[in-house]
């Protein structure tokens, strides 16, 4: 990690100049969030949003080609699909479907967790918001009493992994920046959670300009270290501090992207 201190000044000129050319929609191809653009109803763009973030792992063509498997499967909208179908259509329907470590068997049990939570909640944001505290200033416990029900009605925790033990939960924060933040990336829906509790969807990809920057000096990339990247852009940018998590992540899949150079010029 780099030891000479970067000018938080010139790093934020730098932060905005990147978020300025690449935080536009025509650059999130390939990415899951792309699915969610097709659904105008929040209660079809949660799902998919859900489902898509929890499958956001691995090879991205492959994450495309079975988040529009499993799309299909659910037909034009998932909550009709979901509020009408019996478990014993929905065992079928995903019968053959696969993605890395998630089978048939666990996308079944995680849709019908969900088909559950809505039951119960009237919707999977009613059933976040139930559990949040907005003047508690923290959004992980309010996540974990979210996981935590989707866990009670079925949910493995392959998919839905458990913020409560440590993991920095990226592709669960994934999910909420995708839902809380809303503008020409991001279409948002969950208004009641503010942009400035979200935690860094950490990969290793953030992990590694989180350390370049100073952020944090650890070398695992769980909880703390998410809570600790987090805390170094929210000094650059407090009411937003995932704002520049799309464009950062554009300079490392982008050919014409460039982390390193970035890098340099901060540390200028």
């Amino acid at each position: 990690m780099n030891k000479t201190p970067i000018s938080m000044a010139a790093l934020k000129v730098e932060l905005d100049r990147i978020y300025t050319v690449y935080h536009r929609r025509r650059y999130v191809d390939p990415d899951p969030l792309l699915f969610l653009y097709d659904y105008e109803a929040l209660a079809d763009r949660e799902i998919v949003g859900l489902l898509a973030s929890a499958l956001a792992y691995g090879r991205v063509a492959q994450i495309m080609t079975s988040v529009t498997d499993l799309l299909r499967r659910l037909g034009p909208s998932p909550a009709d699909y979901l509020d009408g179908t019996p478990p014993s259509r929905l065992r079928r329907d995903m019968a053959g479907f696969v993605h890395r470590f998630a089978d048939a068997e666990a996308m079944t049990a995680l849709l019908g967790a969900i088909r559950r939570v809505r039951r119960a909640h009237d919707g999977l944001y009613d059933c976040f918001c139930d559990g949040f505290d907005s003047t508690g200033g923290a959004i992980l416990p309010a996540l974990t009493c979210f996981v935590e029900r989707l866990h009670r009605y079925g949910a493995g925790g392959h998919l839905m992994p458990d913020p409560g033990k440590g993991s920095a939960c990226k592709r669960l924060h994934l999910f909420l920046r995708w839902m809380a933040r809303e503008d020409d990336v991001d279409p948002g829906g969950w208004d009641a959670v503010p942009a400035a509790l979200l935690v860094v969807p950490l990969d290793v990809h953030m992990h590694r300009v989180g350390r370049a920057l100073g952020f944090t000096r650890r070398q695992t990339a769980d909880a703390i270290t998410a809570q600790e990247v987090t805390a170094g852009f929210r000094n650059i940018s407090p009411d937003d501090p995932v704002k520049y998590d799309f464009s950062l992540t554009r300079l490392g899949i982008r050919p014409d992207g460039d982390l390193d150079a970035f890098l340099k010029r901060v540390r200028a």
